[in-house]
């Protein structure tokens, strides 16, 4: 009896993380504008959530299912939130701020195959470079990394653009040709550094 008890536990609670999951993918997908993916996702989600459900509700009884359903849900939010951190979709708009006017932010961005606008502007404390960049999520580790190199102490703040249109660099993106840059530019690096060696 009760290897039956903690059996259908189990199975609650692995109906409701994978219930949640697809929930929160779906939703995700439906805030990017994937909506004949999101409808595809939506089917497995409405046939898990049913069994979850009705599983929950026939044994309404027993304390510990309701609180398996409960772990569940929660622990379907993480993972879809993880899930949808690894698929990284859409793109992102960085803004920075240096306080060195004088560095050639914009040109080494551009050379690793960043779409970049630049101005000058002027803070609290003199004169600063503004730069605005706009790249795919799936490379926004490798661009803190880079603006990180450039300057250090530099300020960003970031966001995700709501729509995009138009532009040389959207074409480039669409193409491929951000990800081959990076990576000429890695293999530039690598084999300087076995010259020097």
């Amino acid at each position: 009896m009760l290897e039956n008890a903690l059996t259908m536990v189990a199975i609650i609670f692995i109906v409701n993380v994978l219930y949640v999951s697809l929930m929160t993918i779906r939703m995700i997908l439906t805030l990017k504008g994937r909506t004949y993916i999101a409808a595809f996702v939506s089917m497995f989600e409405i046939v898990i959530y049913v069994v979850g459900l009705g599983l929950v509700l026939d044994n309404l009884d027993q304390i510990q299912n309701l609180i398996a359903y409960a772990i569940g849900f929660a622990t379907g939010l993480i993972i879809g939130s993880k899930i949808e951190e690894k698929l990284a979709l859409g793109y992102i708009t960085v803004n920075v701020v240096s306080a060195n006017p004088d560095l050639k932010f914009t040109q080494r961005l551009r050379e690793k195959g960043y779409g970049v606008t630049s101005w000058s502007s002027y803070g609290m404390d003199g004169d600063r470079l503004s730069v605005q960049i706009l790249t795919p999520r799936k490379y926004e580790l490798n661009l803190y990394q880079a603006i990180h190199e450039i300057d250090p102490k530099a300020f960003i703040i970031s966001y995700e653009p709501k729509r995009i249109h138009g532009g040389f660099w959207v074409k480039q993106v669409r193409k491929g040709k951000l990800m081959r840059k990076e990576n000429k530019t890695k293999e530039q690096a690598q084999k300087e550094s076995r010259q020097k060696e």
